[in-house]
């Protein structure tokens, strides 16, 4: 069993840092703390389809005689499509962040619920 736990334990770490992120999600009102809790998240799944990729004794796909284990290049590929995409994604999360701050001078969630419900009552 130990051997399980000790063979697997990037996969062990990838979800302890996965929940991180989600809980960060999940539990903070702070918009800055949610989008740092989503790029954890976002991490994780991309350390795990990276992992998931790795052949134990594969070697670069170039077909030769000498080798008859390869390992698959397809998903470093779209991890690295995916990084970008997060990145851009990320980037355009922080400018929201930045124009909902000028607009209510907070970025606190239940903050600016409640400065909604007044200006919706007010009208």
């Amino acid at each position: 069993m130990i051997e399980y736990i000790l063979g697997h334990i990037n996969y062990w770490l990838i979800v302890m840092v996965m929940m991180v992120g989600l809980y960060t999600l999940i539990s903070r009102s702070n918009l800055m703390k949610k989008l740092a809790g989503l790029a954890m998240f976002q991490t994780a799944v991309i350390l795990f389809y990276v992992s998931l990729g790795k052949v134990t004794g594969g070697t670069v796909p170039i077909v030769d005689e000498q080798y008859s284990l390869y390992s698959n290049p397809l998903p470093q590929v779209l991890m690295l499509t995916a990084i970008v995409v997060g990145v851009a994604t990320t980037a355009v999360g922080f400018a929201l962040v930045i124009r909902i701050k000028e607009a209510y001078n907070t970025i606190e969630e239940h903050e600016i619920e409640a400065l909604d419900r007044n200006s919706d009552s007010d009208a």
